[in-house]
């Protein structure tokens, strides 16, 4: 497999003799770990000098609790978890001080809401439960105004805890919940599986900010060259799988990845997730809006509240510069 074009050489150019250096990423299982499979797969984070393990989180908490704890170093996450645990707003009680930021952005979180294949519209969730990853955090927030901007109040249904996306796939399917929201590709699957998708997120609530990748302030000063490396890394797999001519390659690499996936699917979700428009970030870049979107969402239904509305105050976009200038 040739480089990309961002392997040129540059900030990583003289320590390709180096020892690499591990960099521990908590993902969330998915498609949208699309990227960073890419980079691996093409060597793309060795060339910039580090090599990366993957683990899964089972759920949000496990994620933010685990990375703000130095159990981990990156978290691929939703940018509204950074926001809730760095206010003091998060799902779970943290011992060290958060301190996050986001540093790249990703998508915009690829937001459907998925129902039984019974409920065919709003009304018909009167009085069933829906799940979510976390109550106070990620995307809770985001399907309680869906439904709110569709009739539904708070009593007319009851939000559960049921984990994360895997999770809420699966007690969908089991239709132990009567609705929630899935990440592509997963509503593909449930979709494929006669389920229906009562929306799209981003349709009805305009731009939004979702995956970014988020670390704890210290360790990005004190690990720039692994932070820039990983950033490169991420940017080139992210070239590879924009390119027309890898398109057989990359639907190959991500059944190899979701071995359930049909080639059928699997070329739908390279469709959804390579969209130009609303797949994934071309650049890694953050919406601003976007974020703006998540804050004033948070504003309305975080707890304890507050008006929040500086997305600076959880970003910091030095590395991601850094290795766009070198790039």
């Amino acid at each position: 497999m040739c480089p990309s074009a961002t392997d040129a050489a540059g900030y990583h150019g003289g320590d390709v003799a180096r020892k690499l250096e591990p960099v521990s990423v908590i993902v969330f299982p998915g498609g949208f770990n699309w990227p960073i499979w890419a980079a691996q797969e093409n060597g793309y984070f060795e060339r910039n000098g580090i090599t990366v393990k993957l683990t899964p989180t089972p759920n949000s908490v496990f994620q933010l609790i685990n990375l703000i704890d130095g159990k981990f170093d990156i978290a691929m996450t939703a940018i509204d978890n950074v926001v809730a645990y760095d206010e003091k707003q998060g799902e779970a009680p943290t011992v060290a001080k958060p301190e996050l930021i986001a540093f790249m952005g990703g998508d915009n979180g690829f937001l459907r809401l998925i129902t039984m294949p019974e409920v065919k519209t709003y009304a018909d969730l009167k009085g069933k439960q829906l799940s979510v990853d976390a109550l106070t955090t990620g995307y809770a927030f985001v399907l309680r105004k869906l439904l709110e901007e569709n009739g539904l109040v708070s009593s007319d249904y009851e939000l559960v805890k049921a984990g994360g996306v895997v999770e809420r796939f699966e007690a969908l399917c089991r239709k132990q919940h009567a609705g929630t929201l899935l990440i592509s590709p997963f509503d593909i699957l449930a979709e494929a599986k006669g389920f229906n998708r009562l929306a799209i997120a981003v349709d009805e609530l305009g731009l939004y900010q979702g995956l970014v990748g988020a670390t704890r302030r210290g360790w990005a000063e004190q690990h720039e060259r692994e932070l820039v490396g990983y950033i490169r890394g991420y940017l080139s797999g992210l070239d590879w799988l924009f390119e027309p001519a890898n398109k057989s390659e990359a639907i190959l690499l991500l059944r190899s990845k979701l071995p359930a996936m049909s080639d059928h699917l699997a070329s739908k979700s390279y469709d959804i997730l390579l969209d130009p428009q609303n797949g994934f970030s071309r650049k890694a870049e953050i919406s601003l809006e976007g974020v703006r979107a998540v804050l004033s969402l948070r504003s309305e239904y975080g707890n304890p509240r507050k008006y929040l509305n500086d997305p600076s105050k959880y970003l910091d976009l030095r590395f991601y510069e850094l290795a766009r200038a070198v790039g």
